[in-house]
């Protein structure tokens, strides 16, 4: 995915409008494999979420990212969307051109259908609705 998408992600994170929830999956550019959020530490102390890399937990840090194609890790994003703007009824849904052809990602808000985001993936699509949200 592109690394605009990662910095945006970085940036959301940074804002407090985005967070890492548990089964979420990750990659680190550069490494072969995945990583997947185990859990969130309810630790006032600021503890960082812990993840399951091969045979060994490592926190995450700067250098990690969501796997944007991992469909657990785009329900937990869509979890984000509607929990950001306050919408049980937010759905991201494919859009087709006039041939019928995939031409992008919509994320619809459920209480008013005029308000949408796109992306070329969904992905982007729920990214960009984050980025909007109050």
């Amino acid at each position: 995915m592109s690394k605009e998408l990662e910095v945006k992600w970085l940036e959301l994170l940074k804002a407090g409008k985005a967070e890492w929830m548990p089964g979420m999956k990750a990659r680190t550019p550069g490494m072969s494999g995945h990583a997947m959020m185990l859990a969130v530490p309810s630790n006032a102390r600021g503890l960082h979420p812990w993840w399951a890399w091969g045979e060994c937990l490592t926190p995450p840090d700067e250098g990690v990212y969501p796997d944007w194609d991992d469909p657990a890790t785009l329900g937990c994003l869509l979890a984000l969307v509607r929990k950001a703007w306050d919408d049980p009824q937010v759905h991201a849904a494919p859009l087709c051109g006039m041939k019928n052809d995939h031409v992008g990602w919509r994320v619809w808000l459920g209480r008013d259908l005029t308000l949408y985001f796109d992306g070329d993936t969904e992905a982007e699509a729920l990214v960009a609705a984050l980025e909007a949200a109050p």
